[in-house]
């Protein structure tokens, strides 16, 4: 089953893909939901005067590029940084309307199976806004579900009315799916502190370092995405309204909140790699002491094993039959005491 067909089954009024390169275009009736679906020749026949429409590309897909490049009207610099291909989250004003680089954290696949912690991807989504025109574009290999519940929401009556409406919902549904990643890495973490507690630290390292190295990952691109979305809240663009920007003031606080978040569970798992660090140490030296004490025992029985095993002559009771009584005696009694001292200077 392909990717369109999974989103299809959503919802029986939810439509994907039907065209190459276009996932979905939506006329929205000002009222929270859509007066219709369009074709991408409906796309090019529209007008500003018949309301506000929300085109979703594949940012990947050659008929994508052509219509961006040729048929959709934007400034080159708008062209150029829409299909891009790395990208860092960032909003740059063009005139009226807003340039928007996002990045969403994509937990949840298409066929609505929850991903392993290690498959979480930060997918990039780039957005062109102003008056009367939305404009958002993904990879074909990813998955937003944050655009998925808006556009569900308009399909009930229930989604935004305006430009400005419809940007500040992405923002607050970006930021929500960011919550059961952070929640799972919170969990990772508390697992493994009791791992390491317990003295299993043979699957610890591995963890800790993939946790490690995902939380360096989100963050890289969070603090950038907190700066992008307060550009927004002080942009004067004429489409964001008031009730907008207090929203989207909302939403940074709330992105804020996860990025101190994020930032303690790093400072968890470093705090986790110090102690399986001590652990560790502490285990080595343990075998250490044990190889240690075991050579002290062995020493006596090979010191007199070295002395009477000399082909040299005058060595004692070599004609006396308790000879070896005596030696073997010796030794025992030497032994004993190294093991009674080992014990009492704890390395044993």
């Amino acid at each position: 089953m392909d990717q369109g067909a999974m989103e299809a089954t959503d919802t029986s009024t939810v439509s994907y893909g039907i065209e190459p390169g276009l996932r979905f275009a939506s006329l929205l009736d000002g009222h929270g939901g859509c007066k219709r679906q369009l074709t991408m020749e409906e796309v090019c026949a529209w007008k500003p005067g018949e309301g506000v429409i929300w085109l979703h590309l594949e940012r990947d897909h050659p008929a994508t590029a052509d219509w961006i490049a040729h048929k959709s009207g934007l400034d080159p610099f708008v062209i150029e940084a829409l299909l891009e291909e790395e990208s860092r989250p960032r909003v740059e004003p063009v005139g009226d309307g807003l340039l928007i680089i996002l990045r969403s954290v994509c937990a949840t696949s298409p066929d609505g199976v929850t991903q392993k912690p290690a498959d979480i991807d930060l997918v990039p989504l780039h957005l062109w806004i102003d008056t009367d025109r939305i404009i958002s574009l993904r990879d074909s290999g990813h998955y937003i579900t944050a655009l998925r519940d808006i556009r569900l929401s308009l399909e009930k009556k229930k989604g935004p009315q305006r430009s400005g409406d419809l940007l500040a919902l992405i923002g607050d549904k970006l930021v929500r799916d960011l919550e059961p990643v952070l929640d799972a890495m919170d969990e990772e973490v508390d697992e493994l502190d009791e791992l390491i507690f317990h003295g299993e630290a043979g699957e610890v390292r591995g963890r800790l370092k993939l946790l490690r190295r995902r939380a360096v990952q989100l963050r890289r691109y969070l603090a950038p995405q907190r700066d992008a979305l307060n550009r927004i809240e002080h942009d004067d663009a004429p489409w964001l309204a008031e009730r907008d920007k207090l929203r989207m003031r909302e939403v940074i606080d709330k992105l804020m909140r996860y990025i101190e978040y994020l930032d303690a569970i790093r400072d968890r798992t470093s705090i986790l790699h110090d102690d399986l660090s001590t652990v560790i140490s502490e285990r080595i030296a343990r075998n250490s002491n044990r190889l240690a004490a075991l050579a002290a025992l062995l020493l006596p029985p090979s010191v007199v094993a070295g002395l009477f095993g000399m082909n040299v002559g005058g060595i004692p009771g070599v004609n006396d039959t308790w000879a070896f009584i005596v030696i073997v005696a010796f030794v025992t009694i030497t032994s004993i005491a190294t093991l009674w001292v080992l014990k009492r200077i704890n390395w044993l």
